[in-house]
């Protein structure tokens, strides 16, 4: 509702999370006119907003006048647990799967129908991916997001057969079987994907559990197709994921509890 006369009674902190909260996987970039419209502000309000967030360095505006989220927020995202303490458990296990496969070594935990990239190491023979540290692309067309939906409650898998978008021409989208894949991922401990996300790229991940055997996050690897089956890496993804799994909560031994990394909404 752009220019809502709603929004004179918003605080200032309330319209600067609805600038903020105008930016998605669908509009990771957008114009001021875009992000009032989606924020519910008067233009003016915006550009104003929008001026201090870019000071300030949570926003950055492109050279063609769009503005996309800026390196800020990602620094204090970082500071999260769900960030810090798997980024920082999981680091070594992927560099060392980064220089012994020299492929795209990432880790991801599910935010809403979302796998949320912690972190990405770039292997030494390195294809081009989406992917990114931060980002966020659809559980259904990843290899890490298919484990983390396979492994999600019933809610979460009903609602995402709703949502079976097509990504590329090879993405699932049909229900059935999408849901005997989630079922083999289960069986069998690891998902692969074939040129759903990107063309040219294949996949293979694994889960990632907490202490108490819940799966909090998933480890992948992301190859070029020419490269063969990576159904070989499985083995050497699983000792990873037992590692990370084994480490995490340690850095805290004093707390009976902790904060759980699952980000799902």
């Amino acid at each position: 509702m752009a220019g809502g006369s709603g929004s004179a009674g918003r605080s200032v902190t309330s319209r600067a999370l609805a600038v903020l909260s105008a930016f998605d996987t669908d509009l990771p970039r957008a114009g001021l006119s875009e992000i009032a419209a989606r924020a519910g502000l008067p233009l003016s309000t915006c550009h104003r907003l929008v001026a201090e967030l870019v000071a300030w360095g949570g926003l950055v505006r492109r050279p063609d006048g769009r503005y996309e989220i800026g390196p800020r927020l990602w620094e204090l995202g970082l500071l999260a647990p769900v960030s810090r303490e798997l980024r920082d458990v999981a680091l070594p296990f992927m560099q060392d799967l980064a220089a012994t496969t020299g492929e795209n070594v990432q880790i991801a935990v599910r935010r809403g129908l979302q796998a949320l990239y912690v972190e990405r190491i770039s292997g030494t023979r390195s294809v081009a991916v989406v992917s990114r540290s931060g980002s966020e692309l659809p559980l259904h067309a990843t290899g890490v997001g298919k484990v983390l939906l396979a492994h999600a409650d019933p809610g979460v898998i009903a609602e995402a057969m709703d949502h079976l978008i097509r990504v590329t021409a090879f993405t699932v989208v049909e229900r059935g079987r999408m849901l005997r894949q989630l079922a083999e991922i289960r069986r069998r401990g690891w998902s692969e994907t074939a040129q759903e996300m990107t063309i040219g790229t294949y996949s293979i991940a694994v889960p990632v559990s907490d202490r108490s055997g819940r799966v909090i996050a998933a480890l992948g690897i992301v190859a070029a197709g020419n490269r063969g089956g990576l159904a070989k890496l499985a083995p050497a993804l699983m000792l990873a994921a037992r590692g990370i799994s084994r480490s995490i909560g340690k850095s805290d031994p004093s707390s009976g509890s902790r904060p759980s990394i699952d980000s799902g909404r």
